[in-house]
């Protein structure tokens, strides 16, 4: 069964978490109205999961059960799939700003190569047949997971079994017939309270001696020992808040004290030699959905852009500097898409689970770049903007028979847009970019997903660059090229990989279907 949004919201009266918000518990996470923006923006993703013309790049056929899945649920076979959820994230957050459900789809994708990882190295077909039950749960029953990976950490120069207090790392504390019981804290989940179930998964590569924390598993929202700490979702409540008091995400500190998991949601514990595998998909597939996401967010800050510098009297077509400058806007955001869609092409299937995998360098590329330059997309839109969506008088100055006048004809500028539809865009772009609401947007476009230290990493480790060290070798007739695996090999050639292209060309299946989004004026 595919959910709508209201349903998504009365499924969540289901479950019983312990949450807490601004130091109260919550009753009722389906009735909190400070949640309310981020059940909005988890609801859109079933709406459109069910809109006939969303259908193409919103469902998918799950191969291992032959059913239409949501595709935020779905597992890829194809580059067209890794395309089409691109386009669905980039749908579903240019509505939202960042609609979150994406993080399900990225976890479940990594914990199935991993499945298959370990059934090979263990030549069993356990992993993936439980793996596959609770897959199969998830996908009849429409639920949204919550991504449980970031630990606390403690001291960050010592790893997790040298922490003084070892519940800064989730962890096992004891096994027993029926699973395994986990402590510790997770530190950073996206939309943790009005989730149905989080996805526990380690989050850096482990040593032998960090087996215990080594554990992936799936939890129910309402686990007996699971306490959440949460924070509103965007502005809830807040006039000014045009966008934020509607769609938002709340985050979630996630403590487990002595948390029962039975064995059948246990994917591994203990399998410390996996960690590294698993915590590098997801990160892989993290970020290319980052991608789609913020490209989503740069749709809303190009036509607030251009919606502003109407409202003030200008034509960017006409205005050599407002042009330049939205045309570096549309340069940042489709240049950063630019490098999902090579990464889906390029993406290629995974050696033990034949699922699909972007490309790594491009997919770190595109995350990188939209870290980095989110800042330089807010000072666009405040350039074109003017420094009116800072200065403006609060939202009941509109309707105070003292000042209203005076504001709404003073403070029009083009004749033929009326003052209110000025100030509504104004506050709009503050919203976005110069608010609470602003700054959480840039930093989880900076950190969601890892830092840029750690794309910059696996862009190196990814990128050929002995192939290029071979061809100015060659070129330069020096030669001092080896033999890949010889004891000459030196460092800066010992990554080669094949080329991107072939002789054959591109071949036919799996192709992604493009069609036209819908009309957002409906």
């Amino acid at each position: 069964m595919m959910m709508d949004a209201q349903q998504y919201r009365d499924s969540l009266r289901a479950y019983s978490p312990t949450v807490y918000l601004d130091g109260r518990r919550v009753d009722s996470v389906a009735d909190e109205a400070a949640f309310l923006p981020g059940i909005n923006a988890v609801g859109l993703t079933y709406d459109y999961g069910l809109k006939a013309e969303c259908a193409p790049i919103m469902t998918a056929t799950q191969h291992t059960s032959g059913k239409v899945v949501n595709r935020l649920l779905h597992i890829n076979t194809s580059a067209g799939d890794l395309l089409n959820k691109l386009e669905a994230v980039r749908l579903v957050c240019q509505e939202t700003g960042c609609a979150q459900r994406y993080l399900t789809h990225d976890a479940l994708n990594a914990i199935y190569q991993v499945a298959a990882r370990l059934d090979d190295a263990t030549g069993s077909t356990e992993h993936m047949a439980r793996f596959l039950n609770y897959l199969h749960t998830v996908q009849d029953r429409d639920l949204t997971l919550g991504v449980a990976m970031t630990d606390a950490k403690g001291d960050r120069s010592r790893k997790p079994h040298q922490q003084a207090n070892p519940d800064t790392y989730v962890h096992v504390v004891e096994r027993n017939a029926n699973g395994i019981v986990i402590s510790g804290t997770k530190a950073i989940v996206t939309g943790a309270p009005y989730m149905h179930e989080l996805l526990v998964m380690p989050c850096r590569n482990m040593a032998q001696a960090d087996a215990d924390f080594a554990v992936c598993c799936a939890v129910p929202i309402d686990a007996p020992g699971m306490t959440i700490i949460a924070r509103p979702a965007g502005r809830p409540g807040e006039k000014a808040a045009l966008f934020s008091n509607r769609y938002g995400q709340s985050t979630g500190v996630v403590v487990f004290d002595r948390v029962q998991v039975p064995w059948e949601r246990v994917f591994y514990a203990g399998a410390w030699e996996h960690s590294g595998h698993l915590t590098y998909n997801y990160a892989t597939h993290h970020r290319h959905s980052c991608i789609g996401a913020r490209a989503g967010f740069g749709d809303l800050l190009i036509g607030a852009g251009a919606l502003m510098c109407e409202a003030n009297g200008f034509d960017p077509a006409r205005e050599t500097h407002l042009r330049e400058q939205m045309v570096e806007l549309i340069k940042i955001t489709e240049g950063f898409y630019a490098c999902g869609v090579a990464a889906s092409v390029y993406g290629k299937a995974d050696e033990f689970s034949g699922s699909f995998m972007p490309d790594a360098v491009y997919a770190n590329i595109g995350k990188l770049l939209l870290a980095t330059q989110i800042y330089d997309m807010h000072r666009i839109a405040h350039t074109v903007s003017g420094g009116l969506i800072v200065a403006l008088p609060g939202p009941d100055e509109d309707h105070n028979p003292a000042t209203a006048a005076t504001l709404a004809d003073m403070l029009q500028a083009n004749p033929d847009i009326p003052y209110d539809k000025r100030i509504q865009t104004a506050r709009f772009i503050e919203d976005l970019t110069a608010s609470y609401q602003g700054g959480w947007y840039s930093v989880i476009s900076l950190h969601g997903g890892g830092s840029p230290a750690a794309m910059k990493q696996e862009i190196y480790r990814n990128y050929p660059i002995g192939n290029k060290v071979d061809l100015v070798e060659r070129l330069l007739n020096r030669g001092l090229t080896a033999e890949p695996g010889t004891d000459a090999e030196r460092a800066i050639t010992q990554n080669r990989q094949p080329g991107k292209c072939c002789a054959q060309g591109c071949t036919a299946p799996g192709q992604p279907v493009m069609v036209d989004l819908p009309n957002s004026r409906a």
